[in-house]
């Protein structure tokens, strides 16, 4: 009689919380750890893909790129190229269990598209945490019976400013009536008005500079923020996925409950029909417009996160049958609706402010900090209980930007920790998170100044522009056409149970490589000098600007040099054919995965590439009692598409 070894999932553990006799989850993974569940994984794709740019950008490109017009070629790019690079991306880093740094061993030559994700990242990171630390400010500054930024008698305004807040509104106690009542008066007689939202913005914010150059005073408010924003984020990331997976249940979701909260008030108001409708109307005659599709398309690239590395990274905790596929249409598909929502919520409450002031929608509309940070906190003014909505709003705003930073920050954690896989750098991961966060608050600091905003939109603009694009399509080809497109597809079909659909296939070898060049001639052609509203980029900044988004570009030939340059062989073609091969340990982490031209023992063909073997070959009978093992851990799995027959009695 067999007596069957000790089954740990079913021990009694109540003496820790559990239930005698239920099973316990445990990690699949036990060195690396996994996502707890499959929903911890989800909401944390949603909150990396879903950030600020749904709100201040989608919503600004749909009005000024045709309306309702403009969802068509939105909703095409997404369906041809945000959802399969979005599948493959997800994939890539599931089946290997690595970071952007550690997949690369399917070829090893293009490493460094891995150093240029994380490159990319880093950039992002840096400037990212600081729009979050001044929507903290704002939304401390919006604990106050009266927003700061509601009348022009404050000592920072200009004899520029008008107001558009009435004296009635308030009790006089409150504000000055006849300083209300002047500026009421000036902005029937200007031409231009300048809002109190706006100098408080420029003066009072930041204290903005008259140069990129002039840094001016580090300002304390940012930069204490700055410091709450990363610590935050830190301790978020404590234990990696494991807390961060759980305080996604909170920071994905609350977004929608504020964005509905706000809906159902903006739709209340005077004049939101007009936004909305503004927001929508389409103009049919802008779809023949090249401008309209790179538009869409670039919108979908960026907004997806794609390039970035977040997404390998966050798929490499799932288990190894986990259905990405499934995953990826669900976030894609979220991250775009919530675009759209986004934008009805934004014109519903612009189209208020139009209304009031008696101004065209095109005229209080804006993008990026202007909206996040001018526009809508002047409009949230106009309503009543407007702290409540301002606190609503920023608070929105600091979810949405957390959700992408976490993603960030573990993306550059995780390279570190794969990269140099020492147990000492694994158990001491919570030091390497630190040691990023302090370097990512350190270098934050020169965004801080007074010329801060400028440096700061230099690297959104340049740091992450084309470059993503460039690193997105050689990915592809390395992934299609040098590892090889059948043997990426057996690799998702032993991972998931099923190969890739035929309409994935098509677009990863075809028709995404296609957009993607079609987005980066798109940007070369329309390319057009950074401006700040009426400030002018210098051309040694834009220099600046050129060479940060080189400087994650340039990677992928030099790793790929010094890669070929350290290859097996005598001559240039046989170490360049050795360094595109992959790596012997290429294949799934965990032993019990690597089966058929994976499996202990598979011999590597007469040119050192992978043998290729039956995928669904007859296991030996030890192997099959491994399974039977194997099952009792990943039975009930997060989303698990591979199902072995566990034994039902496992003490017989």
């Amino acid at each position: 009689m067999r007596v069957s070894p000790p089954v740990p999932e079913t021990m009694d553990n109540s003496k820790n919380g559990a239930v005698p006799g239920e099973p316990v989850k445990r990690d699949e993974n036990s060195r690396r750890g996994n996502w707890g569940n499959q929903i911890e994984f989800v909401l944390t794709s949603v909150g990396y893909a879903v950030g600020l740019g749904n709100v201040w950008r989608f919503p600004y490109l749909c009005y000024r790129n045709g309306g309702g017009a403009f969802m068509f070629p939105y909703f095409i790019m997404l369906v041809f190229c945000g959802i399969p690079l979005f599948f493959l991306e997800l994939s890539f880093g599931q089946f290997a269990s690595l970071g952007c740094l550690g997949v690369w061993k399917v070829s090893p030559m293009f490493k460094g598209v891995g150093y240029g994700m994380m490159v990319v990242s880093t950039y992002i990171g840096i400037y990212y945490n600081v729009v979050i630390c001044i929507a903290f400010y704002y939304f401390f500054m919006s604990m106050t019976n009266l927003l700061p930024w509601t009348y022009c008698n404050n000592p920072w305004n200009t004899p520029d400013c008008s107001g558009v807040v009435s004296a009635s509104r308030f009790n006089s106690s409150l504000a000055n009536a006849s300083a209300v009542v002047s500026g009421v008066a000036e902005l029937v007689n200007r031409t231009k008005r300048t809002s109190p939202s706006e100098e408080y913005w420029k003066h009072k914010v930041l204290n903005i500079s008259d140069d990129i150059g002039n840094f001016g005073e580090v300002r304390l408010p940012i930069l204490g923020c700055l410091a709450v924003s990363w610590v935050v984020v830190f301790l978020c990331l404590i234990r990696g996925v494991k807390s961060s997976g759980k305080v996604v249940y909170f920071t994905a979701t609350f977004p929608y409950v504020v964005l509905t909260i706000l809906f159902i008030r903006g739709i209340t108001l005077d004049g939101a029909v007009n936004g909305i409708a503004y927001y929508l109307t389409p103009q049919w005659k802008k779809i023949l417009d090249a401008k309209v599709w790179g538009d869409a398309a670039s919108q979908i690239f960026y907004s997806l996160g794609c390039a970035w590395g977040g997404l390998i990274t966050m798929a490499s905790y799932n288990k190894f049958h986990n259905n990405c596929y499934r995953d990826s249409i669900i976030i894609s598909v979220t991250n775009c609706a919530t675009s759209v929502y986004a934008g009805f919520v934004i014109f519903s409450i612009l189209g208020f402010m139009a209304h009031h002031l008696g101004v065209d929608v095109s005229e209080v509309a804006d993008h990026g900090p202007g909206l996040a940070f001018v526009a809508y906190p002047e409009a949230l003014t106009l309503l009543p209980i407007s702290p409540l909505w301002s606190l609503l709003f920023f608070f929105m705003l600091i979810l949405l930007g957390l959700g992408t930073q976490f993603c960030l920050l573990e993306t550059l954690v995780t390279a570190i920790v794969d990269e140099i896989g020492t147990d000492w750098i694994i158990r001491n991961k919570t030091v390497v998170t630190l040691g990023v966060a302090i370097v990512g608050f350190l270098l934050g600091v020169p965004l801080t100044t007074q010329a801060g905003i400028y440096w700061l939109l230099l690297m959104d603009n340049y740091a992450a522009s084309f470059s993503l694009v460039v690193i997105s399509c050689i990915m592809c080809i390395c992934i299609m056409y040098i590892y090889g497109h059948k043997n990426y597809f057996k690799d998702v079909e032993m991972m998931l149970g099923f190969p890739p659909p035929i309409f994935f296939r098509i677009c990863w070898r075809f028709v995404s490589p296609v957009i993607i060049t079609f987005i980066l001639i798109f940007t070369v052609i329309q390319y057009k000098p950074i401006t700040y509203n009426d400030y002018i980029y210098p051309n040694w900044s834009l220099i600046i600007g050129f060479f940060m988004a080189l400087s994650s570009v340039i990677c992928i030939p030099i790793f790929a040099l010094y890669q070929i340059a350290n290859s097996e062989g005598t001559t240039f073609i046989e170490r360049l054919k050795n360094s595109v091969k992959p790596d012997r340990s290429w294949g799934p982490a965990l032993m019990e995965h690597r089966i058929g031209r994976y499996a202990p023992g598979g011999a590597s063909g007469p040119d050192g590439g992978l043998e290729v073997r039956a995928l669904k070959e007859e296991p030996k009978e030890e192997e099959k009692e491994k399974l039977d093992e194997i099952s009792l851990t990943i039975q009930g799995s997060n989303g698990s598409t591979h199902n072995p027959n566990p034994n039902p009695n496992p003490s017989a």
